[in-house]
């Protein structure tokens, strides 16, 4: 992999006459990714659980870029039955890019979604996991169709707890968080390989944000009970110092998704001090993400658990 710590939005290449879907594009680093890929002329489909939010946000993006062709589809990932409508109602064209952002961060009190799985384990991976079995065809059809996970450097602490995938013998806010980051790193290694493998032709990324400034960092912790006072000036004092824009975090994923010499199976991320902020370079991944016995399992135990299989 290249080393450039010069690569801004500019390097970008036209997207003209590529279709992308973002999750979670109405805020943080879903709507500055979708607002990149807008402006190098891509088409996007905001994909999003609250269809009035993701409305404005296409607004915010036509504001910068009157040009720009977005729409707005519901899908909450947290709902099996939601994901699955939102491939339904796809209508069977080509789709160039799949990028799996939506996510939560840290809930302080274990919650299940409708089909009974922990959140974070269900919004961060599973959903996705399951979105993108269904929209394979569409990738396929593309020409050089490219899926893109959201990572964390939480992945790092995190571990797969195949005894209890779902927190039920003992919730830890963080600890379920880095299990689902994790997954979600390890499964774009797995497809890359699988698609290989299989003659798929879809190209799987990775990307991290580093320490970005969104309402991710807000919305988890604050889910279910509130966040002390004391801890909320620490933040405001300390996350100036090692911390960087939406916009900044957003720049890992425009070039896993753009770039045209990033490597299958790359992982992207801030190139500063501990990956917190930064330019976007290749990113440190842990030795326990690269266990492919643990990635065939982990996408078994999936396909197992939303009912769903891949290719």
């Amino acid at each position: 992999m290249s080393r450039s710590a010069t690569w801004t939005p500019a390097a970008i290449p036209s997207q003209a006459g590529r279709l992308a879907v973002v999750t979670g594009a109405n805020s943080g680093l879903g709507f500055h990714t979708t607002l990149g890929l807008a402006r190098a002329g891509a088409e996007v489909v905001l994909a999003v659980r609250d269809v009035n939010k993701g409305l404005a946000a296409a607004d915010a993006v036509r504001r910068e870029i009157p040009r720009a062709r977005l729409s707005v589809e519901r899908l909450d990932v947290a709902a099996l039955d939601s994901v699955r409508a939102f491939a339904e109602r796809w209508g069977g064209r080509s789709l160039h890019l799949l990028v799996a952002n939506a996510g939560v961060m840290a809930v302080p009190v274990r919650q299940t979604t409708p089909d009974g799985f922990e959140l974070q384990f269900a919004t961060n991976f599973l959903g996705h996991f399951v979105l993108g079995a269904l929209m394979l065809p569409y990738l396929r059809a593309a020409s050089a169709g490219r899926l893109v996970t959201l990572s964390s450097l939480a992945h790092l602490s995190g571990r797969i707890a195949f005894g209890d995938l779902q927190a039920e013998r003992g919730y830890q806010p963080w600890k379920a968080y880095g299990q689902s980051k994790l997954a979600m790193l390890m499964w774009a290694l797995e497809l890359e390989r699988r698609s290989a493998r299989e003659g798929w032709g879809v190209t799987a990324l990775s990307a991290h944000p580093g320490y970005a400034r969104t309402e991710l960092m807000t919305t988890g912790p604050n889910l279910g009970k509130p966040v002390p006072a004391l801890a909320r000036r620490a933040v405001r004092w300390v996350e100036p110092l090692i911390s960087q824009s939406a916009g900044d975090g957003a720049l890992p994923v425009l070039r896993a998704a753009t770039d045209p010499t990033a490597q299958a199976g790359s992982y992207w991320g801030p190139a500063g001090f501990m990956e917190l902020t930064g330019p976007p370079e290749p990113a440190r991944i842990a030795a326990h993400a690269r266990d492919e016995a643990a990635a065939r399992r982990l996408w078994d135990e999936s396909e197992r658990l939303a009912g769903v299989r891949w290719g």
